[in-house]
């Protein structure tokens, strides 16, 4: 069987409220890693809350953390399928050179949302921002 691996950032993530979506399609979890140094993370304004990730130069980038899943091909075109604007799935580099496809944002998206990339990942930020 055909399988292929997907890079999530946020909404997502393990306990995250999108999860669902992949364990749903029987999707595994491979590992928890980080990307490469060269994105930046903002907090969208969508319901779920989700982080935009976007690829930077090197100079201003940062490394996030991301759990990397895989699932059946068919599960994930379904998956991708329902991805709503402004997320789109482009390839994401991991901090070991690799790449994968992975939750991406349109930089439309970023005018007026707070960078967040100072805290390293989506789940350090929730934790960051509920303590105040």
């Amino acid at each position: 069987m055909n399988r292929l691996r997907i890079a999530v950032v946020g909404a997502h993530l393990t306990g995250q409220p999108l999860n669902h979506q992949l364990t749903d399609r029987d999707a595994v979890l491979i590992e928890t890693t980080t990307t490469a140094a060269v994105y930046r993370m903002s907090a969208l304004d969508t319901d779920p809350p989700k982080p935009g990730l976007v690829r930077v130069d090197p100079a201003e980038g940062s490394a996030f953390e991301v759990e990397v899943w895989e699932m059946a091909a068919e599960q994930f075109g379904t998956l991708v399928a329902g991805v709503p604007s402004p997320l789109c799935i482009g390839q994401v580099l991991l901090s070991d050179g690799t790449t994968v496809s992975g939750f991406l944002c349109e930089p439309f998206a970023l005018d007026g949302a707070v960078d967040i990339s100072g805290f390293g990942g989506w789940r350090a930020y929730l934790e960051g921002s509920a303590r105040g």
